[in-house]
């Protein structure tokens, strides 16, 4: 076989580049017959309405394979009660891939507590109940239906998050790896362009897909560990006596790669040694083997101590390959593919998208592109680490960027050629408003570190927080012509935002559209410890820089901070005291959502475990306070709309049950009056908090609204 590429782009094409460039992915049989084409390489099978646009994932990964010489076809949103709309593209030569789409499908069809949505912003019209649960699931098996012999590919966000072993919300339990419950070939996580690309050319040339065991970002069966790898035992934990010249799962290299024993934590019996350049050749075929899905399953404790150690395993400088048994075959999961540089982010943002949803759907309103398609993504990755979060599971956390020229051709292109723009651009972000161009001052700390958040508990002293280049860019990209405004509506992370009052100052005085939405998610240190989020202090210094800088730039605006309720650390006494700071401070939140356990994150772990997974995990370890009980759920939420008159009984119960009936009356330090207004008054107010005039009423006022949605950023591909 030809020696692989060591870029994205550097593979030969396949012989159907001949065909060119299609206007878009054809989605039918009259469209293949228009372009030419007999028969589909490969057919895309996606939850989500085709919108031929990079900030969704079909759309990325057929245009790149595209360009690599294959004809790709999109089957989307088919109807998954029988084999007959997964037929009609007819077979494809090499393989299916399927993707629930944007969203895991559980999130997108549930709420935080459980209710079924109405609507579904990725399908036209915004109608709900057009894909399955557990999309990915289904379709993968409808595909295996249809052609038995036709190898399937899993991919996108749901695949990312339930590559393993994971705790299901909606199940209440664990669930075995996606792999094989859809029974699929290979399983491809994170953005997995590299892989994507790697395997079609491996097996365009012939290889049978059972033998393609080494590209790294996938996860696949094997019977046992090949006699070559050194298996590293961690499927048990509270292990007594001393282990001598191990690499451990739990070692934390920080500052260098230098070689020491130390011990890991205080307390960790195993003594370990840390990675050296020199034993690379060792690590990279290394395998650390986790307790098996029956265990995890059966054992709350082993699962946190299982998502702790695939969480350390998840820099593509120093991961190693993960096992986990299922029934009689092995689990395999490579390591992460390594990050694309500048030119492979220009190249694959650089196909020839047409920006708009495909032609087939009309005049249909597709609510997530209305959102999307005026936004330009400038990065991937996130090096904040939010347990809650599944940006870091999926795109990894060493950023990915964008060149500033491909960046600006963009905006022009959007200028140009997507119909309705009107000068205004709504984003320029990503995972998060100015992380771009943030990186770790060496890059061989980099490959060897091991933290879990650049930013967490402070922020990294080898992390370089210059903003300059965003703030360059944000420049460029106001003057270009054509182009009125540029806002920013990425969540910003406020703490690496003061440590450059510049970049501060121009985000307030030319990218704020009236108000801004920042995160700090809590005010009380036993909920943000567990988020790994920094202090209410960072937000009241960036506060004090964003109301500054908007008096200097003559504009009124204002903050909007999100909230959550619930999130595990979280006690009673935590969300009055939150209640009571956002009195305090006059916000009035209009929406508020509860924590959503999402597949595979940290915090779920918690959730499920009450152990925490940032630190050693021990059947004695110290217990994490966790809200189940819907009751409980209720109250929390309840709290965050302390001003709310529906919530003021359930508010006085727990207040008194609390022993804190003191916070009940009407005086600037107490929470809720001790009288009930009248039902009708009640019913009124929570009809008039739901119309324009009283949200604009607010605004003006400094009674600033919040939304958290608990949801993956909508631009993951």
């Amino acid at each position: 076989m030809p020696a692989l590429s060591t870029t994205l782009y550097g593979y030969n094409n396949y012989w159907a580049e001949c065909y060119g460039t299609a206007p878009e992915l054809p989605m039918s049989r009259a469209e293949m017959d228009a372009l030419g084409w007999d028969s589909c390489d490969i057919i895309i099978v996606t939850g989500d309405a085709y919108v031929d646009h990079p900030s969704f994932g079909m759309a990325i990964v057929g245009r790149l394979l595209e360009a690599n010489g294959y004809r790709v076809g999109i089957i989307a949103q088919p109807d998954w009660h029988s084999k007959d709309d997964f037929e009609q593209l007819g077979r494809p030569n090499l393989y299916f891939g399927v993707a629930a789409g944007n969203m895991d499908s559980m999130i997108n069809r549930y709420t935080a507590d459980k209710k079924v949505r109405n609507d579904d912003a990725y399908t036209p019209h915004g109608v709900g109940g057009k894909r399955p649960d557990r999309c990915s699931l289904v379709y993968s098996q409808r595909c295996k239906e249809a052609y038995k012999d036709v190898p399937v590919v899993l991919g996108g966000i749901e695949a990312s998050l339930r590559r393993i072993a994971h705790f299901d919300y909606w199940q209440d339990s664990v669930r075995r790896s996606l792999l094989l419950d859809a029974s699929a070939d290979i399983l491809v996580y994170g953005n997995a362009e590299r892989a994507i690309v790697e395997l079609s050319y491996r097996l365009a040339r012939g290889e049978e897909i059972r033998d393609i065991t080494d590209v790294r970002g996938t996860a696949f069966l094997r019977d046992d560990t090949p006699e070559d790898w050194w298996e590293i035992d961690s499927t048990r934990i509270d292990r007594p006596g001393r282990i001598d010249q191990i690499v451990s799962p739990y070692v934390n290299t920080q500052e260098s790669a230098a070689c020491e024993t130390k011990q890991d934590e205080p307390g960790d019996e195993q003594n370990v040694l840390r990675f050296v350049p020199d034993a690379k050749r060792n690590r990279d075929r290394t395998v650390i083997r986790l307790p098996s899905f029956e265990k995890v399953r059966n054992d709350a404790v082993l699962y946190a101590h299982a998502n702790r150690v695939l969480h350390l395993e998840t820099n593509p400088g120093n991961a190693r390959a993960l096992v986990q048994a299922h029934g009689g075959r092995d689990l395999w999961l490579n390591p992460p593919a390594q990050p694309l540089t500048t030119a492979e982010m220009d190249y694959v943002f650089g196909m020839p998208f047409t920006r708009v949803p495909h032609t087939s759907y009309g005049d249909a309103r597709i609510p997530a592109y209305e959102m999307i398609r005026f936004s330009v993504n400038i990065m991937r990755g996130c090096f904040g680490g939010c347990t809650f979060c599944s940006i870091t599971e999926h795109e990894g956390r060493i950023i990915q960027n964008r060149s500033e020229e491909s960046i600006l051709e963009e905006i022009e292109k959007i200028r140009d050629t997507v119909p309705g723009f009107t000068g205004v651009i709504s984003d320029l972000g990503g995972p998060t408003a100015n992380m771009y161009r943030l990186a770790c001052k060496s890059t061989e700390i980099e490959a060897a570190c091991r933290r879990p958040s650049c930013v967490f508990p402070g922020i990294c002293s080898n992390l370089n927080t210059d903003h300059s280049s965003l703030t360059t860019l944000y420049r460029k990209a106001r003057e270009l012509p054509g182009v009125k405004k540029v806002l920013i509506a990425s969540g910003l992370r406020y703490d690496l935002a003061v440590e450059d009052p510049e970049y501060v100052r121009e985000l307030v005085t030319h990218h704020v559209g009236g108000y801004l939405k920042i995160a700090p998610e809590h005010t009380e240190s036993g909920p943000l410890d567990k988020m790994m989020k920094p202090g209410i202090g960072s937000y009241d210094r960036f506060k004090e820089m964003f109301e500054q800088f908007s008096k200097e730039a003559g504009k009124e605006q204002y903050l909007i901070p999100y909230f959550i309720a619930a999130h595990p650390g979280t006690t009673d006494e935590d969300m009055v005291n939150l209640a009571l700071w956002l009195k305090k401070n006059n916000f009035r939140a209009d929406q508020v959502q509860a924590f959503y356990p999402s597949p595979m994150a940290t915090a779920t772990a918690m959730y499920h475990s009450r152990k925490n997974p940032l630190r050693k995990v021990t059947y004695k370890s110290d217990e994490v306070e966790t809200v189940k009980s819907p009751e409980k759920r209720r109250l929390h939420k309840a709290l965050l709309r302390y001003h709310d008159p529906n919530n003021w009984p359930l508010i006085r119960d727990a207040l008194r049950d609390m022993g804190l009936g003191r916070l009940i009356g009407s005086g600037e330090d107490q929470l809720v009056p001790v009288d009930q207004p009248p039902e009708d008054k009640v019913r009124g107010s929570a009809r008039r908090k739901n119309t324009a005039s009283a949200h604009a009423k607010r605004i003006r006022k400094g009674k600033v609204l919040s939304q958290h949605t608990g949801l993956p950023p909508r631009k993951n591909s």
